[in-house]
């Protein structure tokens, strides 16, 4: 399955989300107001009215979210800066709706997790890609999210690898909405930001990224091939709690707004240390409303 296109190859739509309509039929669409940040429309109460995408499938997103995330990491906590992206994965587990419950396991509470926030701009291969230069890179990217890189940075630390830290079921909350590359052509002008109980801790933009979206997907495609589908998270802006002064961690009954701008939205994920029966399904979707 591919994403609904026009004549030229391009998605039909600028921004896609996928919801519930109001017979609980699963549905794509475009918002019908362009500025509207989905994200906090929905945590707000608010209706969303979207434009239907009427195609057998408007986008492979059992591929989107069943991929592998491909980080490359920033470095901020006194790291010099490297000469080539570092690279580690995410299980496909980590993935999280925008207003999901970020659920700190057992394990890690009983470890003092000291868990953590990293807004990050998520990449998405459209098309299936290897060996392809800077050039070419961004033919092959059908478009962008936000994303919270959750990460429990005692098991961060533990190892040399970062996979455990980052990987618990969860810890890679996605959405609202994807935004066509079409219409952000330079995602160089995207501005990150993170607000904790109501104060910025994050304030960044895609052009402060030590390696730009065409070295990482070219980089990362050398000799690996990319599917379609697959998720690339670039890095974070300096604020993460784990570097203040004094530290900061994420606690029970925190407010936490990760957002990017340009119609990306916001995540708005509640932080909790115990599972509840109650919570919702982390199954893989972009936007889960009533619309």
């Amino acid at each position: 399955m591919t994403p609904a296109l026009v004549d030229d190859g391009q998605p039909a739509w600028n921004r896609l989300i996928r919801f519930e309509d109001i017979n609980g039929k699963e549905r794509y669409g475009e918002p019908v107001d362009d500025d509207l940040d989905v994200g906090i429309a929905l945590h707000r109460g608010e209706d969303v009215y979207a434009r239907i995408v009427r195609t057998e499938s408007a986008l492979d997103l059992s591929a989107v979210l069943s991929a592998d995330i491909v980080q490359v990491k920033k470095a901020e906590m006194k790291l010099s800066i490297p000469e080539t992206p570092t690279m580690f994965l995410k299980a496909t587990e980590t993935i999280n709706h925008p207003s999901g419950h970020i659920i700190a396991p057992h394990c890690a509470d009983l470890h003092d997790c000291h868990l953590d926030y990293e807004v990050e701009l998520a990449v998405v291969i459209g098309k299936t890609c290897k060996d392809v230069s800077e050039h070419q890179a961004m033919e092959h990217v059908l478009g962008y999210m936000t994303a919270n890189d959750v990460t429990a940075r005692t098991h961060q630390n533990e190892v040399s690898q970062w996979d455990r830290g980052k990987g618990f079921d969860g810890f890679a909350p996605i959405g609202p909405a994807l935004v066509s590359s079409k219409i952000i052509p330079d995602p160089s002008v995207l501005k990150l930001q993170t607000i904790l109980n109501g104060e910025v801790m994050q304030q960044g933009e895609a052009s402060d990224m030590i390696f730009t979206v065409p070295k990482i997907v070219s980089f990362l495609s050398q000799g690996c091939t990319l599917q379609k589908g697959t998720i690339i998270l670039t890095g974070t802006p300096c604020g993460i709690g784990v570097s203040r002064n004094p530290p900061v961690r994420l606690v029970e009954g925190d407010e936490l707004f990760v957002t990017i701008s340009h119609g990306l939205g916001s995540l708005t994920n509640p932080i909790a240390f115990k599972p509840s029966t109650h919570l919702e399904s982390k199954h893989a979707q972009l936007i889960d409303a009533k619309m």
